[in-house]
């Protein structure tokens, strides 16, 4: 058996680089805020599921719309912080972090 050397891989970063530029850049950083985006709905959506909500009973319980929570869910709308902060603690009964990197 022989082994064959794949000089294709690449890591993730190596790829973004390749493709959307290096860190800082416009295109690579609208990649990044996206991403960041699609996190949080997904983890909203993860946590609305663990807890056995529907989109309509988080939204009654945050103070807001099913279509706000559904929009969030599916990356179609970024949310605001203080939405964001009521859809966890009032909504989940959870507690919502924020940390800077720098």
């Amino acid at each position: 058996m022989s082994k064959t050397k794949n000089n294709n891989i690449k890591t993730l970063d190596q790829f973004k680089d390749k493709h959307y530029g290096k860190v800082g850049t416009a295109k690579r950083d609208e990649l990044e805020i996206g991403y960041d985006n699609f996190r949080i709905g997904a983890m909203i959506h993860e946590a609305r599921i663990q807890k056995g909500l529907t989109q309509e009973e988080l939204a009654e319980k945050a103070g807001t719309t099913k279509s706000y929570i559904s929009k969030i869910e599916n990356n179609v709308k970024e949310a605001r912080f203080s939405t964001l902060q009521k859809i966890v603690e009032l909504g989940l009964g959870g507690h919502l972090e924020l940390s800077i990197k720098i």
